[in-house]
């Protein structure tokens, strides 16, 4: 999926940020049984029926999100096609779709977690620990008209913690898949937990920072600090990207999020007076100030379509919006998705659309209402939503850059802390800020000299690394800014010729697949998930010593 280009980075054209995350939901079932089990991840229709055609699979797992509808009726039929004998199941958020089973060729329709699902439906133990799979967070990592090379020891490794979030927003489609509001799915319950998995990864990975796919990580407080008291006492200087709410953020103190290697956020900031407990008391712009002062990079998501927005007063969220001034900003329309108590108060109201007026493939918040709204009408949202991303971009400049600039800001308050595990991870930080980031920042001058406002913004910006880091970022910015200049014009001419940028298939076994393939059969990575040491003993004992479709069957 390729997330940030969608729906962060829209319109920021050669500066968009462009990468791709594997299907972890998948990747977590495929570590979780025993039996024989291939995936096969971002496939091509073509590549599909091929591993279809390879080998008689007893059952055939599909995983989509609403938008995905047609395709994956597609691919159910394609199954009946190759394989008449096998079970097709089919889920992820698609599955929240209250008449399916009805509207595609499935033998089963699986709401919410998967693993329990599986392991139940092969007569294996659903109560065994959750086995971990071993993955980087993202995949072929673009922008400025340039693919960053692939050094393990610059990516995160993603951490599961859990599915759901009990805050449960009415609109939110994740925490209404694993059960609403006041409920989640917990694999790790403790710190101790977490950080072994942690220390596996990073082991194993080669990886110091870490992705932590977890609908409000720093909720449970008690986890959270834990991890922290685990991190110090072992010396661990990671970093941590995570997603968390305005008023649990503001719980713990910048010293504590600092501590825990707090680098990037995900924060919903929904829109002024939105009136979600969540936000209730918190000056959201000054949050955003302070985190990036303290080097956390920030992407601010706000929501465009709210039941008080009118066509008259729409430019003032916008602005209310673009004044927080985050690292990234995505924009979304408020979407009623199925399953989601929001979608089910519509309904009841008689105010959603039929999909003759808006189809299940343009239900994914970037284009059009799948609902009546009371004042915003006749499409309009789709020009309203395009105005916010490009507002954000006229106003804040690119993503690329701002990142720099908070990243900065963390180098220059940090770099002398006490702590020397503090100051290892901002050093880590900033190892790109003298060299690639100088050359970014002067190409983006170079880009904007018609522009004398973001101009002067990464002049200032560029003066700054240059007095922090001398010569050396002096001469990136002087030589490769030119470089880079050259590639953001060459990116921009393919854009406009509708070049686009496709993930590669992930195909792989887990071991008993991997025992049972044969020599002509296509090679598969394998699949090597981790288990968690430490339930039921001390932390200290565990880590002593340490240095898309899925099938099943034969």
């Amino acid at each position: 999926m390729e997330l940030y280009h969608n729906q962060v980075t829209r319109v920021q054209g050669p500066f968009s940020l462009r990468l791709f995350h594997r299907s972890w939901g998948l990747m977590l079932i495929q570590a979780n049984l025993d039996g024989p089990c291939t995936l096969l991840d971002f496939p091509t229709l073509e590549r599909f029926v091929e591993e279809l055609r390879s080998r008689p699979y007893d059952i055939v797992g599909i995983s989509g999100i609403v938008p995905n509808l047609l395709k994956v009726k597609k691919m159910c039929e394609l199954v009946r096609a190759h394989l008449p004998e096998a079970q097709i199941v089919v889920g992820g958020h698609i599955a929240n779709i209250p008449d399916l089973a009805e509207r595609i060729d499935a033998d089963h329709v699986v709401r919410g977690e998967g693993v329990r699902w599986f392991r139940t439906l092969l007569g294996e133990d659903p109560e065994q620990p959750v086995r971990h799979p071993q993955t980087v967070a993202g995949n072929g990592t673009r922008s400025v008209g340039l693919t960053a090379p692939e050094k393990i020891r610059d990516m995160a490794a993603t951490v599961i913690p859990s599915v759901g979030c009990p805050v449960g927003c009415n609109f939110c489609s994740t925490s209404a898949m694993f059960g609403g509001k006041g409920r989640s799915i917990r694999f790790y319950e403790s710190g101790d937990e977490l950080f072994d998995i942690m220390c596996q990864l990073e082991a194993n990975l080669k990886v110091q920072s870490f992705f932590m796919m977890d609908e409000n990580f720093l909720l449970d407080r008690v986890r959270a600090l834990r991890l922290l008291e685990l991190m110090e006492r072992h010396d661990k200087a990671w970093a941590l990207y995570v997603f968390s709410s305005a008023g649990v953020l503001r719980s713990y103190s910048s010293d504590q999020l600092v501590r825990l290697g707090l680098t990037w956020v995900w924060l919903g900031l929904e829109g002024e007076d939105s009136r979600y407990t969540k936000l209730r008391g918190t000056d959201t712009r000054a949050l955003v100030r302070r985190l990036r002062a303290h080097g956390t990079r920030v992407l601010g998501s706000t929501i465009i379509g709210l039941e008080g927005h009118t066509p008259e007063n729409i430019d003032g969220v916008i602005e209310y919006a673009v004044r927080h001034d985050t690292d990234f900003h995505q924009f979304m329309l408020y979407t009623p998705l199925p399953g989601t108590p929001l979608h089910a108060e519509l309904s009841a109201q008689g105010r959603m659309k039929d999909e003759s007026e808006c189809e299940m493939a343009d239900v994914h918040g970037q284009s059009l209402f799948n609902y009546r709204h009371p004042h915003i009408r006749n499409g309009l949202e789709t020009e309203l939503i395009v105005r916010a991303f490009q507002r954000d971009f006229e106003v804040n400049g690119p993503s690329v850059v701002r990142m720099a600039r908070t990243m900065l800001a963390g180098w220059k308050r940090y770099k002398d802390h006490p702590d020397p595990r503090v100051r290892r991870r901002f050093a880590w930080e900033a190892r790109d800020l003298s060299t690639v980031y100088s050359a970014v920042v002067a190409a983006a001058r170079l880009y904007y000299r018609g522009n004398s406002p973001l101009r002067a913004k990464m002049g200032a910006l560029l003066k700054d690394l240059h007095h922090e880091f001398g010569l050396k970022s002096r001469f990136y910015s002087a030589v490769g800014g030119r470089y880079v200049y050259w590639n953001l014009r060459r990116e921009e001419k393919r854009l406009a010729c509708g070049w686009t940028y496709e993930p590669p298939t992930f195909y792989e076994r887990n071991a008993a697949a991997q025992r049972s393939a044969s020599r002509d059969d296509p090679q598969a990575t394998l699949c090597r998930p981790l288990t968690c040491r430490s339930a039921g003993q001390p932390i200290e004992a565990a880590v002593v010593g340490l240095p898309s479709p899925l099938a099943v069957g034969r």
